[in-house]
């Protein structure tokens, strides 16, 4: 895991990426990535979810899931199977939604 002082001297290449990219949709995955986007709550109550956020690269939907690695026990956890679920139907739907813009 990169400590915060990694995280920082790294932190100019994520904006620089935003500003060119400005990702319509962005899914941060593990709380190194959630938090970076995200405020620092308890993972019951960001999976699942979809934010608004605006940052140096425009504004973007933010759906953040949790790390696949399996090191963690949360995914186990009762509901939470279900949380992940409902991440991954919020991502289907924006990129649906996207879709449909495109198209327009």
């Amino acid at each position: 895991m990169p400590s915060r002082e990694e995280q920082e001297r790294c932190a100019d290449w994520l904006d620089a990426e935003l500003r060119i990219i400005r990702p319509e949709l962005i899914i941060p995955v593990g709380r190194l990535a959630i938090e970076r986007f995200l405020p620092r709550l308890p993972l019951v109550e960001l999976i699942g979810t979809k934010r608004t956020l605006q940052h140096v690269g425009g504004e973007s939907v933010v759906v953040p899931l949790p790390h696949p690695s399996g090191a963690s026990s949360w995914i186990y956890e009762p509901g939470n199977r279900l949380l992940v679920d409902k991440a991954v139907s919020l991502i289907a739907d924006e990129l649906g939604r996207l879709d449909q813009v495109a198209l327009n």
